[in-house]
């Protein structure tokens, strides 16, 4: 045992099912640096280790439960960079099935269990909700999905980036106090973003013209009002990712744009909200077409009026057409049909008449 691990042994407080004797079910807690690892063993003891977060590491902790001598199955959540090489490392590895999931999901199971907020008892939770709940296997990606959305992400961040000395620019020329120098340097930045955006769109493309199934989805999406090449871009590289077998609420759940009721009683009344628990990356994706969509389709300019005739906020009724959105690229991608918008909406909600 190195000196970055510890061990510990307790007794687990679940029962196996009988179905599952002779397995050992295992929960990582991801970090940037570390992995804290659970294991409940067939005999019901609970091992905690620790491992560094990279490559020797993950070849450590593949060692470590290779030893363990029954099949494994481990349970970590998504939490984008950090866990996905992991991921990619124990779903290669004999005798190991991985499941990936929502963080949402495991942090409502822990509070069932009212545990401490630790990595390590984090870890225990997840060891526990491999043994107790439905598992669901984590499916690995292509490699041009995961090139698309490495590089989708780049790009959105690349263009923050854009958007700050685009602004900063402007502030600059604004002022009489700035020397030409400095207004020429901001020029000379921001054009060397925008180039960088180019390359990397072109470079996005290629890998998505490589795949078959992706090159039809940004096909499909482009049909979608609303969404062009760039927007349809930084969507699929969310969406290739996403298990096949996923239903289209859990599509809206892994983007946080599924409504939270806040209602109890006659005195408990907040508004609405989104639940913010997924991939902001996502929801961000899907924003510049909804505002889009209101503008150009005539079935989501008459939903967003609706909303905004029933009192709802601008930004809330954006998003109930962002999920709308959501919910019109499963249905296409699942048909692999053209978007038809009148299947969003009920018959009485008609378009709103061109003025």
């Amino acid at each position: 045992m190195s000196k970055h691990t510890v061990s510990t042994l307790q007794p687990s407080p679940w029962p196996q099912r009988a179905a599952d004797l002779g397995r050992v079910f295992c929960g990582i807690d991801v970090s940037a640096d570390t992995l804290a690892v659970a294991a409940i063993e067939p005999d019901q003891a609970l091992r905690q280790r620790q491992f560094a977060n990279s490559r020797s590491g993950h070849k450590a902790l593949l060692d470590w439960l290779g030893k363990m001598k029954a099949p494994v199955r481990v349970s970590l959540e998504a939490t984008g960079i950090y866990s996905m090489d992991l991921a990619l490392a124990l779903d290669a590895a004999k005798g190991i099935e991985v499941a990936v999931l929502n963080p949402k999901r495991v942090s409502d199971f822990a509070k069932s269990l009212r545990r401490s907020k630790t990595d390590w008892a984090d870890a225990a939770v997840l060891a526990d909700y491999s043994l107790r709940m439905p598992f669901v296997a984590w499916q690995r990606p292509s490699r041009s999905a995961l090139a698309l959305r490495a590089i989708s992400r780049h790009i959105e961040a690349l263009g923050v980036e854009q958007t700050r000395a685009g602004n900063r620019l402007h502030a600059a020329q604004g002022s009489v106090g700035t020397p030409r120098c400095v207004i020429e340097d901001l020029k000379r930045s921001l054009a060397g973003l925008q180039r960088r955006i180019r390359t990397l769109r072109r470079q996005a493309r290629t890998h998505v013209d490589s795949d078959e199934r992706m090159r039809e989805q940004f096909r499909m999406l482009t049909g979608v009002p609303g969404i062009a090449q760039t927007s349809a871009l930084q969507i699929l590289g969310e969406l290739v990712l996403l298990a096949p077998d996923l239903k289209a609420r859990q599509w809206v759940a892994r983007s946080g744009l599924d409504p939270v009721h806040q209602d109890s009683g006659t005195s408990v009344h907040k508004p609405a909200r989104i639940s913010r628990a997924g991939s902001c990356h996502l929801r961000r994706a899907l924003y510049m077409p909804a505002l889009a969509a209101v503008r150009w389709d005539p079935h989501l300019k008459a939903f967003y009026q609706a909303l905004l005739t029933r009192h709802k906020r601008k930004l809330q009724a954006l998003m109930a057409v962002a999920r709308k959105l959501l919910h019109a690229i499963y249905g296409i991608f699942k048909t692999r049909t053209p978007y038809d918008g009148t299947k969003l909406f009920p018959t009485r909600l008609a378009p709103v008449p061109k003025t």
